[in-house]
């Protein structure tokens, strides 16, 4: 086969697979294009899961009627114009590929109106090939509106999920929006109903509003809200005790000059600062906003933007787990408390922790009990003490628990026994499992080992 240059349709189809996976991908990318136009307020609103419809409408700074046509085209864009800015860009998109892409693959119209224009202007596009511009009733700012996605590649299409899942991706992407710029008000609409309408915020009581609608109000009940500046990066941020965990680390986001990312390095960092204070197998949750010289960082790294580099990223790393520390210093652990708590967990009756429940069934206290010979001790909020237990009357040293009798826990994790040959520490977590573990097998070995329908 001869070597020859693809069709620009066809280019622009192979470039929108990177840059369009899905509808949320289209909400994200549109939302992005408001907020670096300066935008105080927006909305979005979707139709059958964003497959039929994604309009995102703003009050930016809007495009002139002569730039409409180009912003459709590959590589246009406002935000660099040499390899300096690419350095140290600082907005969330910059590349010139997002609208392209898009209208490669679905019925697009862009209609816009700058400051001391008398009316806005607007073009379509329909598979790549645009038409226009043409006066348009808008006020100042941008509208967005997206039909049919994947409207001419049947094969992408039969990739999308039910209009119910497409909505959940477009939730969590705008959730991670709203979160980055508490400065710009956002309304939500699916299908024809309000889902909220968020205000904008200005003050830290109003930020924690709009995190309580979004993430709900248990998470700022037991937040921590810090802010710091070390070796010049700035952190703010709430942090969950560790009495609000999670069963997966759904609740966990970090923003990075404003723009919501993953990355290891932090996550990492994140796990060591809560690794003295949280239960084996449960998952803190947090926000933390990161605030450094963009210069220090290459968002370039990954074709959605969602991962970056460090250059200084064992700094970067210190900096977030040494603060966290010192924020998260003289919690204590706890029975979960998140909307997946559950009563599994472990604990001794009259130690604090999960309650026992009646008749001591799995994974209950009443199983630790058995091993430890737990006894109602009332503790405090103060050192960990108990008197000495003096022994029942006609209790032998053969009658004598596994792991002795239970005095007092320690730090909300450990519990102080003592038998025949002197003190034991036992982790209460890695008790519970193996009591748990232990009467798996045995029923097991008597084949009596139920299962439950998911």
């Amino acid at each position: 086969m001869t070597i020859q240059l693809l069709p620009d349709h066809l280019v622009n189809q192979i470039a929108a697979g990177e840059v369009v996976e899905r509808p949320a991908s289209v909400v994200k990318e549109l939302v992005e294009n408001s907020l670096d136009a300066g935008a105080r307020r927006i909305l979005v609103q979707i139709e059958k899961g964003g497959s039929r419809l994604c309009r995102v409408r703003d009050d930016g700074v809007g495009i002139a009627a002569d730039e409409l046509a180009v912003a459709l085209t590959r590589h246009a864009t406002s935000k660099i114009a040499s390899l300096e800015d690419l350095r140290t860009v600082a907005t969330l998109g910059f590349r010139g590929e997002a609208l392209p892409s898009i209208a490669a693959v679905a019925r697009l119209t862009l209609t816009s109106q700058v400051a001391g224009e008398r009316s806005g202007w607007t073009v379509s596009s329909s598979g790549g090939s645009t038409s226009g511009p043409r006066p348009a009733a808008h006020p100042q700012g941008t509208t967005v509106e997206v039909r049919d996605l994947f409207y001419n590649t049947p094969a992408r299409r039969s990739f999308l999920r039910k209009p119910v899942t497409e909505t959940r991706h477009i939730d969590r992407a705008l959730l991670r929006m709203a979160l980055s710029r508490y400065s710009t008000g956002v309304r939500y609409e699916k299908d024809g109903r309000l889902s909220y309408d968020l205000p904008s915020a200005q003050s830290r009581e109003q930020e924690e509003e709009r995190i309580a609608k979004l993430l709900g109000p248990q998470f700022i009940e037991h937040a921590l809200y810090f802010e710091e500046q070390r070796q010049g990066i700035h952190l703010r941020g709430w942090l969950a005790r560790p009495k609000y965990s999670r069963s997966q680390g759904d609740m966990q986001h970090l923003f990075l000059n404003g723009r919501g990312i993953f990355d290891s390095t932090v996550a990492h960092a994140v796990r060591q600062a809560y690794a003295d204070v949280m239960f084996h197998g449960r998952h803190p949750a947090w926000l933390l906003y990161l605030e450094m010289d963009p210069a220090l960082v290459d968002v370039n790294a990954h074709p959605a933007k969602l991962e970056v580099r460090f250059r200084e990223g064992r700094k970067v790393h210190d900096v977030v787990r040494r603060t966290l520390e010192a924020v998260l210093a003289g919690t204590r652990p706890g029975q979960a408390t998140g909307e997946d708590a559950t009563e599994d967990g472990p604990g001794v009756a009259g130690f604090g922790g999960p309650a026992e429940r009646p008749g001591g069934g799995p994974g209950g206290a009443g199983a630790l009990a058995t091993l430890l010979g737990a006894s109602p001790l009332p503790l405090g909020p103060g050192p960990a003490h108990a008197p000495v237990r003096e022994p029942r009357p006609g209790e032998s040293e053969g009658e004598m628990p596994p792991l002795g009798y239970a005095l007092a826990q320690l730090a909300g994790i450990y519990i102080l026994a003592e038998n025949s040959e002197g003190l034991i520490i036992v982790d209460a977590h890695a008790a519970h499992e193996r009591v748990v573990y232990e009467r798996m097998k045995a029923q097991l070995d008597d084949q009596g080992l139920g299962s439950q329908l998911l």
